[in-house]
């Protein structure tokens, strides 16, 4: 069984964000001070070589709300620029113009700098707990009548029946020209040419009910760096048991008794109806209010 206890806060919770306000218009970068909850796997781009998708919570007014940041060429990042999850980090960026979903902002990439690591469980549960809501199935409602409604949001979970691992089909022969059109356009005399992005091995998806009662079940594909980077660390194992390793970490682990299990979900541009998880937010059960059950 796993235990829920999570609050709302009503700056934050589904009331306030039902219809987010327009999207603000900018002539000049603005300073977004963030915590870093979501850092996606990687995936082809044609200008970039590679991009990653990064969700964050605004933590200064006036812009404190859930923040996506794209493009990231994260390993051409500074190391004084690099981040992980639950980083507090300080950057300029621009809201996304050829994006109308309200949480996308374009970063300036070398304005990045990261001030902490918020390590602490609780003073994560104090940013986060309070902005967990109950119904991804509302969220699917939203964006099917406006596709420009929320795009971000963290849901409570339920219960989950399984995870599901397959293996990647590797990149379309589309990614494969992204990426080998990016590599011919670099210097041949660049002493560090970076080597092509690898498909991951296995895909991920959760089957589980968010906690409204009307929830017949969804299934989401996981999109977490953190999965693909442990299968990096099992290419001497066997499909078989490699996948067994990313079950054991990601639903054995991540969604056990002792969790408050939520996932970090967002949605694509070109796709508003088809959410993905992008993270799990998983702290460790403080006390047994809420009661859940998760399938093995």
């Amino acid at each position: 069984m796993l235990v829920v206890l999570l609050g709302q806060l009503p700056l934050w919770g589904p009331s306030a964000n039902e219809h987010p306000s327009s999207k603000p218009v900018l002539t000049r970068p603005v300073t977004l001070r963030l915590l870093i909850t979501v850092k996606a796997a990687p995936s082809p781009s044609a200008r970039y070589g590679e991009t990653v998708c990064v969700g964050a919570l605004g933590l200064d007014p006036p812009w404190t709300r859930w923040t996506r940041l794209y493009p990231i060429h994260f390993r051409e990042l500074a190391a004084d620029s690099r981040f992980r999850k639950y980083d507090i980090v300080r950057l300029q960026a621009m809201p996304a113009k050829k994006d109308v979903r309200h949480e996308s902002w374009t970063p300036i990439v070398d304005t990045i700098t990261t001030e902490q690591h918020l390590a602490n469980q609780q003073s994560r549960r104090n940013l986060l707990d309070p902005l967990v809501e109950d119904s991804m199935c509302r969220l699917n409602e939203q964006t099917r009548d406006a596709p420009s409604a929320r795009s971000i949001a963290l849901i409570r979970v339920a219960d989950v029946s399984s995870m599901q691992i397959k293996r990647h089909r590797g990149w379309s022969a589309e990614d494969r020209r992204k990426i080998a059109g990016y590599l011919n356009q670099l210097d041949l005399l660049e002493p560090s040419k970076p080597t092509p992005l690898q498909a991951p091995r296995f895909t991920g998806s959760y089957r589980y009910r968010c906690a409204d009662r009307r929830c017949r079940g969804h299934q989401q594909t996981l999109w977490d760096w953190e999965f693909v980077a442990l299968q990096r660390r099992l290419t001497q194992l066997t499909d078989a048991e490699a996948a067994d390793q990313l079950r054991r970490k990601f639903l054995g682990q991540l969604c056990a008794s002792d969790r408050d299990v939520a996932f970090y979900v967002g949605n694509q541009a070109a796709r508003p109806h088809s959410f993905s998880i992008g993270g799990v937010y998983a702290p460790r059960r403080p006390t047994t209010r809420y009661r859940l059950h998760v399938n093995r």
